[in-house]
């Protein structure tokens, strides 16, 4: 046999062959769902957990409320925590640990990556936020606007053109790890390519085939998120 039909009966094993295509496919949606739901959880939890850290650190000293304190302390030890342990022990964790009797993988999967993704989204929105002005808080201030309207109305809005190009990074990243989601039995597109390599004995093409998929769906989000970018950038120009 040449290699040319080598490739194709690799090929036609791996994905043709009873409909094996499918699987990939509902592997990928997996995929795509976990992505979004750790994603929505990731930037409220960054979100808030950037505003009171921010809060926090504008504040004078001398007049830092204790319960302002603790919060701070708290968001902090969260953000050290998660950002200074892999995603793989926080998921092992989860699945085998604290959801230890669950089997909805799909949501420990996503909370997992949630909480994970708002440590990171949190130090992205602080520093957009810091990037702001600080004359805009203080011009709110005086208008007599309070502290929650200020971020709300006026600094995160002009903040997010420049979280934008980092939240899409994680975006990105988030997708891609959520790979080993393996570890704990969930049927994403790597689990499919594993178990179809089980049953055909190649490797080769069920893995370089899902390698093509991430690259081809990253590289989708990176076009969208360029064309947003774009789009910003004329309405400042505007």
């Amino acid at each position: 046999m040449d290699w040319k039909a080598k490739l194709w009966l690799d090929f036609y094993q791996s994905f043709i062959e009873a409909d094996r295509w499918l699987l990939y496919l509902k592997g990928l949606g997996v995929a795509v769902q976990v992505t979004l739901g750790a994603l929505s959880i990731g930037v409220v939890l960054g979100v808030l957990v950037a505003v009171v850290r921010t809060f926090h650190d504008q504040r004078p000293p001398g007049r830092r409320s204790v319960v302002l304190g603790l919060l701070n302390l708290l968001c902090k030890t969260y953000a050290t925590v998660i950002r200074g342990t892999p995603a793989m022990v926080q998921l092992l964790i989860m699945g085998f640990v604290i959801f230890a009797g669950s089997r909805n993988l799909v949501a420990i999967a996503i909370l997992t990556f949630g909480i994970n993704s708002g440590a990171y989204v949190s130090e992205i929105v602080r520093g957009g936020i810091m990037s702001v002005d600080p004359g805009q808080m203080e011009a709110g201030r005086s208008l007599g606007m309070s502290y929650a309207t200020v971020m709300g109305q006026v600094v995160i809005p002009q903040a997010v053109k420049n979280i934008l190009p980092a939240l899409g990074n994680e975006l990105i990243t988030l997708f891609k790890d959520t790979s080993i989601v393996t570890v704990i039995g969930l049927r994403d597109i790597t689990k499919v390519a594993i178990q179809i390599q089980s049953k055909t004995y190649q490797a080769f093409m069920p893995f370089f085939g899902i390698a093509v998929v991430y690259l081809a769906v990253v590289m989708a989000l990176t076009w969208l998120l360029g064309i947003l970018e774009r789009r910003l950038r004329a309405s400042d120009r505007r």
